[in-house]
């Protein structure tokens, strides 16, 4: 396939931010304007400085921005898109909202809904664990099936792993590993794992060097055979970016109307009373 073709098509990119500092955000900035995807679903926002740049700035240079602003102390999702957003189909978590944000992006062959997901880390205390328990079920119960005729995405930051996934971690529980196979069960595929069913690949590494896929891409039955790319992008987290990888995939489903964008890095001139 030539550069010429899949630049037409549908690029989406997952890339959790870790709530930047203002510093740190333009340095985000810079890299994701150079990106050739046209949705970007940036998690781990937070109601800071550095998030309100990045919003802020894609939102003045064209680029359509859903930002529902976490509240104090909380984490969120931001989408970033290129591409006319329409109106998504129902998808209403009710229990920690803004680490599930929808959006409906124009195609040539209709809307794509895309389903950005920030799902809670936990530790061992049963305050955090239940936390992350009830907002998995809140999902279970809002994400409607994909196995019908509504092409879907569901993008984000999992904070949970495939259940044979190598190494193994003791402390994750069978409800963590539930919601990766309910996602299978709801007709979702998860689009790494479609291309490269054997592959060891890490979007979070430890301080120990244990790695983690925590970053994930599901698309519904419709969309999965139009998967013609997925892979993790490391230069984010090798370069301090951030703490994890992004990830990729480019969907064989042409993209009409780009909306006209500026560079969202250039700083906004400063308004003048004459």
């Amino acid at each position: 396939m030539t550069p010429e073709t899949t630049a037409e098509h549908l690029r989406v990119l997952t890339f959790n931010l870790n709530n930047p500092s203002p510093e740190r955000a333009e340095r985000q900035l810079a890299w994701l304007a150079n990106r050739p995807e046209q949705v970007l679903v940036l998690t781990e926002t937070a109601p800071s400085k550095g998030c309100d740049i990045l919003a802020e700035r894609f939102s003045q240079a064209g680029y359509e921005v859903d930002f529902p602003a976490p509240g104090p102390g909380e984490r969120g999702v931001m989408i970033v898109s290129r591409l006319p957003l329409a109106q998504p189909e129902p998808c209403g978590v009710d229990y920690l909202p803004c680490r599930a944000v929808s959006v409906a992006v124009k195609t040539a062959n209709g809307p794509v809904d895309i389903v950005g997901l920030y799902i809670p880390s936990r530790d061992a205390t049963p305050e955090k664990t239940e936390r992350k328990r009830r907002f998995l079920s809140a999902c279970r119960q809002a994400i409607p099936p994909g196995n019908t005729q509504v092409a879907r995405l569901i993008i984000g930051d999992f904070n949970i792993l495939e259940p044979d996934h190598q190494p193994r971690y003791p402390f994750f529980r069978p409800f963590e590993y539930a919601f990766y196979e309910w996602l299978g069960q709801a007709g979702y595929r998860d689009a790494f794992r479609l291309l490269y069913p054997d592959a060891a690949e890490y979007s979070w590494v430890g301080r120990t060097g244990d790695g983690y896929r925590y970053d994930h891409i599901f698309t519904s039955d419709d969309v999965s055979p139009l998967v013609d790319e997925c892979a993790y992008v490391h230069e984010p987290r090798n370069n301090r970016l951030t703490d994890h990888s992004a990830m990729r995939a480019l969907l064989r489903i042409p993209v009409v109307d780009p909306l006209v964008v500026s560079d969202p890095t250039a700083t906004p001139a400063a308004e003048t009373l004459f």
